[in-house]
């Protein structure tokens, strides 16, 4: 289905050239100064990669924890008990629990961002929420199954974000906020990109970035150029 475009949108997109290719601190720059909501938009990040998402031996997946995080205010619950339960909350979990917490999530309760849970809650949690929480599922690959929970959740609210590759060999995920400093938000783009290129699968042959493209809540798209961006790919 075509996307149908505002005058506002329309007007900013006319102000460069979408197909033109930019350094990142360019694309930055444009990418903030398109950032004309009313609100503090979130800048989210594109990334197509030159492996096939059908190979499981080029699966792309890991996290990355940004240096300056994302700004996102990010609701967390765990499944956890005893001690576990404890540690969590006081890492700053909105809301723990085991048996109680699985029961509130199959009673209809989605108001949280992530999911995290510790190793001895997996049986139970993948049994009774599997369709339930879907791509939510805490997993062992996206640091939110982890013995230390207090610590997953303290790097999920510090601004540790997942990157997993999706059915078109892209990668989805944000970088912050408009309103960051511009340096602030180049910091998390490279940190982001370093982590892509150290989870490059030993399949992958040929251009592994292939196209990256930078963008705001509301704002057209800006292409970053990948010869020109902090990568080794």
């Amino acid at each position: 289905m075509p996307q149908h475009h505002g005058k506002r949108y329309k007007a900013l997109a006319a102000n460069y050239d979408k197909k033109a290719l930019f350094a990142p601190a360019e694309a930055i720059e444009l990418v903030q100064k398109n950032a004309s909501a009313k609100f503090n938009e979130t800048v989210e990040i594109h990334i197509r990669l030159g492996v096939d998402p059908k190979k499981s031996d080029q699966n792309v997946r890991g996290t990355v924890l940004l240096p300056h995080g994302t700004g996102r205010s990010v609701r967390v619950i765990a499944f956890a008990k005893g001690d576990n339960a404890k540690a969590a909350q006081e890492a700053g979990a909105d809301l723990v629990g085991d048996q109680d917490l699985i029961d509130k999530l199959k009673a209809g309760f989605t108001e949280f961002d992530v999911a995290v849970a510790t190793p001895d809650m997996m049986a139970l949690v993948g049994k009774e929420l599997g369709r339930i929480l879907a791509q939510k599922m805490p997993n062992p690959k996206a640091g939110t199954v982890s013995a230390n929970i207090a610590g997953a959740i303290r790097d999920i609210k510090a601004g540790k974000v997942e990157f997993r590759l999706d059915k078109t060999a892209i990668i989805h995920t944000i970088v912050g906020k408009a309103k960051f400093e511009a340096n602030q938000l180049l910091e998390n783009v490279n940190t982001l990109l370093d982590a892509i290129v150290r989870a490059k699968p030993a399949a992958a042959k040929g251009t592994y970035i292939k196209s990256i493209t930078l963008t705001s809540t509301m704002g057209p798209g800006v292409k970053v150029d990948p010869s020109r961006a902090r990568v080794n790919a």
